[in-house]
């Protein structure tokens, strides 16, 4: 009987110390990176420096309570993939209630443009001559277009739970040179008030490029905005925003005539969370009205636009990640990439003098990325966007855009990124007639 004790107490130690070393596995997993953006994430975290402010040395709180606070920097809504990295430089309270950081980035952009040039920093299609024009075959430019300093501030207070403000101004006016407001915003709890993406863009679900202006069938838009996001049992994110209109109507001046915006943009959205890497499905909505002056009935009218995206970014495994998005409406074009460029939300009605429509459009973008290294990584995407107006058009006005792009990114350190980009992008009119254009891009970035 004595043995059976000894072995009874022997076998409940063994399974003790084996549930010990069980968490101990699990939690070492927790730990470790799903995939190789968040061993960049990790290497990025541990590249800080933090000085404390408020408060005796006695009074410092837990590490966890530091990491915490420090974690809610990596977790943004409204963070892009070419925004500069979390800051270098941290000031913190000693209670852990309060964190301070300010960084940005050198972004250095060079190309070269070969069998057909573009005027801008960013390849649009939109902007291809078309027919070919042989004095604008190739462009050899460089731009410090991107570079940026941001301000931004983190919390928990009684009153108001968790806050956060951010300040992001970028080097990007017309010359490249100019600074200017990029990001304005105030995050407490769920809602977000100040100037930042829309709502409308799924900014996880866009392929990592080079490309100043991205593919030319993705949402593009930043306004002034209320907006809404909540969260249930992490599975589950539903969002909703009220945001300020800038409609682009396509007014002739004779028997039409635009008219200052008085309705808000309407957004809402439903994302489905997958995995533990950052994969989601989100189907998103956006409403809106545009007014315009009806000279020849002399009266004030409107029309409404509408549309919708189905978006998503889904890890398959450590190193490869996909990314894609699809949406189509109309009167919501100057939410696109390519067809921002030109007042297209609404076009006059030939039929019926003093009237104007809002034409269909449609918009998708897929891309993989895949990781060679930790440290190296590569993606390929296309892209197409189409207008679909069915009259009340030129012939040598864009039809669609084709954008392709390959590319490969070194991060050289946690904070020094470089990387070499191929694009290929092919603009189509209603006429028949199209032209094609070849890029090469270059990137230096150090962020801090």
């Amino acid at each position: 009987m004595k043995h059976i004790c000894v072995l009874a107490a022997l076998l409940c130690g063994l399974i003790m110390k084996g549930e010990e070393c069980m968490a101990d596995s699990m939690a070492i997993a927790d730990r470790a990176p799903v995939n190789a953006e968040q061993a960049h994430l990790d290497k990025v975290k541990n590249s800080r420096k933090v000085a404390w402010f408020g408060g005796d040395e006695s009074k410092a709180v837990s590490q966890d309570s530091i990491q915490n606070l420090i974690a809610r920097f990596y977790i943004d809504q409204y963070h892009h993939f070419q925004d500069p990295e979390a800051p270098y430089f941290l000031m913190m309270s000693r209670d852990a209630t309060l964190a301070m950081g300010i960084g940005g980035a050198v972004r250095m952009r060079g190309w070269y443009d070969f069998g057909g040039a573009m005027p801008y920093n960013g390849f649009i299609p939109y902007s291809i001559p078309v027919p070919a024009d042989d004095a604008r075959r190739r462009r050899l430019a460089a731009t410090p277009a991107g570079t940026a300093l941001f301000f931004r501030i983190i919390g928990t207070n009684k009153a108001l739970g968790n806050f956060s403000a951010f300040i992001q101004g970028n080097f990007d006016g017309g010359d490249g040179t100019g600074f200017k407001i990029k990001k304005s915003y105030v995050t407490i709890n769920d809602w977000t008030i100040g100037y930042a993406s829309s709502s409308f863009m799924d900014l996880a679900a866009d392929p990592p490029v080079i490309d100043a202006q991205g593919p030319c069938g993705q949402v593009n838009n930043t306004s002034v905005l209320v907006a809404w996001r909540h969260d249930i049992r992490q599975r589950w994110t539903l969002g909703a925003s009220v945001e300020f209109p800038k409609s682009a109507v396509a007014a002739d001046g004779v028997s039409t005539k635009t008219l200052a915006d008085w309705f808000p943009d309407i957004v809402a959205y439903g994302q489905w969370n997958f995995g533990r890497a950052g994969g989601h499905l989100r189907l998103s909505g956006l409403l809106r009205v545009m007014p315009y002056r009806d000279l020849t009935a002399a009266r004030n009218r409107s029309a409404a636009g509408w549309s919708a995206q189905l978006s998503s970014v889904a890890p398959l495994s450590y190193g490869v990640t996909l990314f894609a998005s699809a949406l189509a409406g109309k009167g919501a074009e100057s939410y696109v990439n390519d067809m921002m460029l030109s007042p297209l939300d609404l076009l006059p009605d030939p039929g019926r003098d003093g009237r104007m429509y809002a034409p269909w459009f449609w918009g998708a973008t897929a891309g993989v990325r895949y990781n060679f290294t930790d440290a190296v990584f590569g993606s390929v995407s296309v892209s197409e966007s189409r207008l679909m107006a069915r009259h009340g058009i030129a012939g040598d006005q864009y039809k669609y855009g084709l954008y392709g792009v390959a590319n490969i990114f070194w991060n050289m350190s946690a904070r020094l990124q470089v990387g070499a980009e191929y694009l290929i992008g092919r603009r189509c009119n209603y006429n028949g007639e199209s032209a094609s254009a070849n890029r090469v891009n270059l990137l230096f970035q150090f962020s801090f």
